[in-house]
């Protein structure tokens, strides 16, 4: 009696809500439906990772084939080569590019000139919006040994060329700078906004004790942010095995192939070039799960260390 007495209570509560706030749900609908009809629905696909797959005999008829293709794959001599390749890559995104809207954005909210930053600011968004296409057109057209202007460069006060294009040495170093290019700028979009909302009394005090502009950045508005940097480094973590497709796509060749081939070319070459649809749908489950591993251990150990997390 006392359940239902409490459930009846709890209900009208809930519809209140509801009603009071309906514009607001309103507002939430087209993007809840956006992800459930592009991102929930079809995760019913990841069942082909468990299947052997024949177009001709539909899904529901092929044969189903359990863990197979996880051991052909886990087993394949490749394995290793995408894995090293993919955390490397990885790796170097997080040490390089990872900080470097930070540090963008800390020089820009020391600009006292209004006009002055805004121009700076709208300079720095402009590569974001650029084609991966053209930024791979613009890097052969800087590198290539045929011409290229740094080449061109070199070969005038060295005597030597250097292919970078083919070389696998300098693949990771050129696929980091590409990023770092391109977004860098458009990263400081979410720090500047966090910068906006730090209270300006705090400076002023600081000023008023003496702390110069070193100490005012290092005690005050580096703290400021550090549940922000926190909640996308740990977003960060779910795209460890994730690159990013099309811009290694564009500079993968045959020749740099050891240091460029990850698991996202690799996908792509598995299951659309060679029809392996079951096998590729096994690799990209395999890096779904280990990225919201990821995600969660870091949310977990940000926690745990008394930051706030995602959740």
């Amino acid at each position: 009696m006392q359940a239902t007495t409490i459930r009846t209570r709890t209900r009208p509560n809930v519809l209140a809500r509801l009603k009071k706030d309906k514009w607001l749900y309103l507002l939430l609908t087209p993007g809840l439906l956006y992800f459930i009809i592009f991102k929930y629905v079809p995760m019913w696909g990841v069942l082909l990772a468990f299947k052997n797959y024949q177009p001709f005999l539909g899904f529901w008829k092929s044969d189903w084939v359990g863990l197979e293709h996880f051991r052909v794959f886990f087993t394949n001599p490749e394995f290793f080569m995408l894995l090293r390749n993919t955390l490397i890559l990885s790796l170097y995104n997080l040490v390089f590019y990872f900080p470097a809207p930070i540090i963008l954005a800390l020089l820009l909210n020391e600009l006292r000139l209004a006009f002055f930053k805004r121009i700076v600011q709208t300079l720095i968004y402009i590569p974001h919006f650029i084609s991966l296409v053209i930024v791979a057109s613009l890097t052969y057209v800087f590198l290539t040994t045929e011409g290229g202007v740094i080449n061109e460069f070199l070969f005038k006060y060295t005597g030597a060329k250097i292919d970078f294009l083919a070389s696998p040495d300098w693949f990771r170093p050129m696929i980091i700078m590409q990023t770092i290019w391109k977004e860098t700028g458009f990263g400081t979009i979410i720090f500047l906004a966090a910068l906006a909302g730090v209270d300006v009394e705090q400076y002023e005090a600081a000023i008023t004790d003496g702390a110069n502009r070193w100490r005012q950045l290092w005690h005050i508005t580096l703290p400021s942010i550090r549940s922000t940097i926190i909640i996308l480094l740990i977003l960060r973590m779910g795209d460890v095995l994730d690159n990013g497709f099309e811009q290694i796509f564009l500079m993968l060749n045959p020749l740099n192939r050891e240091s460029a081939e990850v698991f996202d070319t690799y996908v792509y070459m598995m299951g659309i070039t060679q029809g392996a649809f079951s096998y590729s749908t096994a690799v990209g489950l395999f890096k779904a799960v280990i990225g919201v591993t990821l995600v969660l251990g870091a949310n977990w150990l940000a926690k745990r260390f008394g930051q706030s997390g995602i959740y």
